[in-house]
């Protein structure tokens, strides 16, 4: 066992910590140094069916549970997550790579989220419609029932946390599937939730192969909804599945965040917040800044500055001290930012920092970015989901906004500008589920997260992400 990581990992099904037995096991690595945490249990037909079961039977019991007793279960995991951060966030920037202090702010958030559905399960009103021909009329939202849902590795606390606060405010049982790269983060989530009084069977966290995990999962007629993050092509492999039996799916997929920086903006508060937030994570973020669309008359500035910052970025372990940036999260993804970078060059563009892996122990990559890139280049029309920033030059506001709409995606945007006239054209005509103009600041536990066009549909988080697990139902009573 490493100092800091659990050597017990385990699945949390139906209520009852498991593991040993047959089944099989994969290594869980630091990403900092390639080195093996601890082995990690995988769950076999049994365990999924298991956890499906559970589910199922707690269903009617949780559904009846009164609001304020779910309310109060919630608000106790988010006490325990507050009260045990510092060892869950090491153990979670021991699994994942982030940086200290951008782990400690997720663990927060996502007590912040918990705290948050507490309160809003109380509030899933329905409504009385007025009187026709002696007939009384309501409307009565009720839980959508057992919820399937499958986290990524990047935001390894936050990401469950999305779907099962408004899972369970909602009276909706959760079957979970988190990333097996970043166990330990969800099981400590799973782990405050059954402290803080959670019927057994109501949350289920399993690990295993991701395609056997959800094609048993959605094969299921009791499983009556899917949350998904993660990639476009796997959302709709997804999606085709639940169709079978006509499942609800709420789906946050790819992005390719455009930036538009133009004349009238802060040009050095622009790059210095863009510097950040682009290598926030390592750029693993599905709403990382990608595409920076800079006006010319500013461009050669805002490169120069943005160019000047990212040099200076200190990578380390994420546990070190003064560290800007940590590792990629797995051997993949070094590979895949050398495929992207050596793909733009050949192309014509220019690499004005970084474009390399770091020669030590791990997987590090550094801070790149990448000017003049061409429309062809795969970096300017496949997600790269790490430390790669591509600046490009535009004419004017229309070719910016053009530029911002090209691709199928539709997640986040952001814009960097003063104009009033200008902040009103691009919230109305650019393509995205969440903007941010002069902030990067688009995640909170009360605003929806979610995308449009090929980035998916659905939101988590926000009274949205609660409606999401509610059926409506229209009574009429003569």
């Amino acid at each position: 066992m490493t100092d800091g990581y659990p050597d017990d990992l385990a699945l949390f099904v139906a209520g009852s910590w498991v593991a040993g037995g047959d089944r099989a096991t994969r290594p869980v690595l630091n990403p900092a140094s390639g080195a093996v945490l601890a082995p990690l249990p995988l769950a076999g037909p049994a365990d999924l069916d298991a956890a499906v079961t559970g589910a199922v039977a707690t269903f009617p019991a949780w559904r009846a549970t009164p609001p304020l007793e779910r309310s109060a279960v919630l608000r106790g995991a988010a006490a325990l997550l507050r009260e045990r951060a510092r060892a869950v966030a090491t153990a979670a920037t021991l699994e994942q790579g982030k940086v200290r202090a951008e782990m400690d702010a997720e663990v927060r958030l996502a007590a912040d989220i918990l705290d948050w559905y507490a309160e809003e399960g109380r509030r899933a009103y329905g409504r009385v419609l007025g009187p026709q021909a002696g007939t009384r009329r309501s409307v009565v939202h009720e839980p959508v029932g057992v919820v399937a849902a499958f986290a990524p590795w990047n935001f390894p606390v936050v990401n469950p946390v999305r779907k099962i606060a408004p899972a369970l405010a909602a009276g909706c049982t959760v079957v979970v599937k988190p990333a097996e790269e970043a166990p330990a983060s969800a099981l400590a989530v799973a782990r405050a939730l059954h402290d803080a009084g959670l019927p057994a069977g109501t949350l289920s966290v399993v690990f295993g192969e991701p395609a056997e995990v959800s094609a048993r999962w959605l094969a299921e007629p009791a499983v009556r909804k899917v949350s998904f993050t993660g990639s476009v092509a796997v959302g709709k492999h997804l999606m085709r599945l639940a169709a079978v039996t006509m499942k609800r799916t709420t789906m946050e997929l790819g992005g390719h965040a455009p930036v538009i920086v133009l004349p009238d903006a802060d040009i050095d508060v622009a790059a210095a917040y863009s510097v950040g937030a682009k290598f926030f994570n390592a750029g693993q973020a599905c709403v990382s800044p990608t595409r920076f669309l800079v006006h010319r008359d500013v461009y050669d500035r805002f490169v120069d500055a943005f160019v000047d910052r990212a040099r200076i970025l200190v990578l380390d372990d994420g546990l070190a001290e003064k560290v800007d940036m940590g590792p990629l999260a797995h051997a993949r993804r070094p590979a895949a930012m050398e495929g992207f970078v050596a793909d733009a060059v050949a192309a014509g563009a220019r690499a004005l920092a970084g474009g390399r892996a770091v020669d030590r122990p791990g997987f590090f990559w550094e801070p790149t970015v990448l000017v003049d890139v061409p429309t062809s280049a795969r970096v300017r029309n496949e997600e790269p989901f790490g430390p790669i920033a591509v600046i490009n030059r535009v004419d004017d506001l229309d070719a910016a906004i053009a530029e911002a709409n090209r691709l199928p995606f539709g997640l986040a945007a952001y814009a960097f500008t003063d104009s009033a006239a200008a902040i009103r054209r691009i919230a109305g005509e650019v393509e995205a589920g969440m903007l941010g103009v002069n902030t990067y600041s688009i995640a909170t536990p009360d605003a929806p997260f979610g995308g449009v066009k090929e980035s998916g549909h659905g939101s988590e988080e926000g009274i949205e992400g609660m409606a999401g697990h509610l059926v409506t139902k229209a009574i009429h009573e003569a």
